[in-house]
């Protein structure tokens, strides 16, 4: 069993990670910041419940996953709340404006795909998941994770090589 402080220490790591799959959820820095923040404070709230047999990340995810959820119906009922594009947020800058320039534009293009195919991306090609891992955390087939993530990718070629002026 872990203490409160060695749990705290270990959720302090996960942040940059738990921000960027909050930011796929939500596609909006300020939402996913609000989200990191409601799932840290509900996480160390049930610390006690955490079985440290499995990975924190994991149980994190599903912690932002279930609020995001929440939020999703509290909104379907309060309507007309605006957004800030997930291409505004600043989490992937760099020293190189070249690179942040492009992590923006290639962050925008993975946010305008659709929620069902950037989620698994993101958590298989940014979070270095495993196939079966997102499929636990999604709660879908492994091949459905398999077919969205080659949807996405396909999109994601066709588009990055329609702007570039490349055959596709």
């Amino acid at each position: 069993m872990k203490t409160p402080d060695q749990f705290k220490t270990e959720m302090i790591g996960l942040l940059p990670r738990l921000r960027r799959f909050a930011l796929t959820l939500a596609r909006s820095g300020p939402d996913a910041d609000d989200l990191v923040q409601d799932a840290c404070a509900a996480a160390l709230q049930k610390w006690h419940l955490y079985d440290p047999a499995q990975p924190l990340d994991r149980w994190m995810f599903r912690i932002i996953r279930n609020l995001w959820i929440s939020e999703i119906r509290k909104r379907q009922v309060r309507h007309g709340e605006g957004e800030v594009p997930a291409e505004e947020a600043t989490e992937l800058q760099t020293g190189d404006a070249d690179e942040a320039l492009a992590a923006r534009q290639v962050r925008g293009k993975v946010s305008a795909l659709p929620a069902e195919l950037s989620r698994p991306l993101m958590l298989v090609c940014a979070e270095g998941y495993s196939y079966r891992e997102v499929s636990e955390l999604l709660e879908i087939p492994v091949g459905t994770v398999m077919s969205r993530i080659h949807r996405a990718r396909k999109l994601l070629v066709s588009v990055l090589g329609h702007e570039e002026g490349i055959a596709t």
